[in-house]
């Protein structure tokens, strides 16, 4: 099936460029998290949303809940890992699962942590953000898991059921998993390393900088913070959101952020962006008003066609 626009994120932007897309009747697909944004949900108290004076940041989730289902917006809970342009339209990878759409909009919020050294340069070639895509590929050998929520889990379990050693090193405090090949780390993973198969002939060359390893070449090792260099044939990044230029190697960047117009287009023709992912100011007023503001240009543009 062919969506008029996906939707990536569940935030107030991604909300709001939903309900506005839905009463123009537009076919949609929206990917995220249904709990919605954590960084709301997180707040203690917010007092500059207009028409919710002093609300609490569950309030306000609980409150964004209740028009999701009232406006019968359905949620498709998948992490978007790739978007590739494919004609007069883009091609969405989530999950293990390919959907196809003439439009997509951003909505990601900010990426709170940075791309590893060596992570770019080495996804597909042992670095992978979906599981249940590439965990196949690792039956009996050794890897390691970076895993950012504890939504993620039940991957980290299925990758145990696959692999022979998963390293495990979980970004949030009251992780639960307990598993008798699962060694949990207590050093963040710092850095990728990979090698050059095609050094020696044998296979088994040293480890190498990252970008002089061949395309035959693949992870060979991860570095911990405490200077623990661990020998693994890949690394699963299981992080709540993929960082833009990860999702779509194309898109233009203003610093860290999305690059945009004032109709929230992005540098690559039918891309949209909105929310905290295109820049400062940071706050939920914003976001929604970028998100209608998206809306209203994919529906014009969609027109045009």
């Amino acid at each position: 099936m062919r969506y008029d626009v996906a939707i990536v994120g569940t935030g107030p932007a991604g909300l709001s460029a939903a309900l506005n897309l839905k009463i123009h009747n537009k076919n949609i697909i929206w990917f995220g998290s249904k709990e919605l944004s954590m960084k709301v949900e997180r707040s203690e108290r917010i007092s500059n949303y207009p028409g919710a004076s002093s609300i609490s940041g569950p309030e306000l989730n609980e409150a964004f809940s209740r028009q999701i289902e009232e406006a019968g917006l359905e949620i498709t809970d998948r992490m978007v890992t790739s978007i590739m342009p494919m004609g007069k339209g883009f091609m969405l990878l989530g999950g293990s699962d390919v959907y196809e759409a003439d439009r997509v909009l951003l909505a990601t919020g900010t990426v709170q942590a940075k791309e590893l050294p060596g992570e770019a340069e080495l996804l597909g070639r042992g670095v992978s953000y979906c599981a249940t895509c590439d965990g196949a590929l690792y039956k009996g050998k050794r890897i390691a898991v970076i895993c950012g929520a504890k939504r993620y889990e039940h991957e980290v379990e299925f990758l145990s059921e696959l692999a022979d050693t998963v390293y495990l090193f979980a970004q949030y405090s009251d992780c639960d998993i307990e598993l008798p090949n699962v060694e949990r780390l207590s050093s963040p993973i710092t850095e990728i390393r990979g090698k050059d198969k095609s050094e020696g002939g044998s296979g088994e060359a040293a480890s190498v900088s990252i970008g002089i390893a061949g395309p035959s070449g693949g992870v060979s090792s991860v570095i911990t913070h405490d200077g623990k260099e661990i020998d693994v044939d890949g690394v699963f990044i299981l992080r709540t959101a993929v960082a833009p230029t990860s999702l779509l190697k194309t898109l233009e960047l203003d610093g860290t952020h999305i690059a945009v117009d004032r109709n929230m287009q992005t540098s690559v023709p039918g891309v949209y962006a909105a929310g905290d992912c295109t820049g400062r100011p940071y706050q939920i007023a914003k976001a929604a008003g970028e998100g209608n503001i998206a809306a209203h240009a994919i529906i014009e543009s969609l027109k045009m066609e």
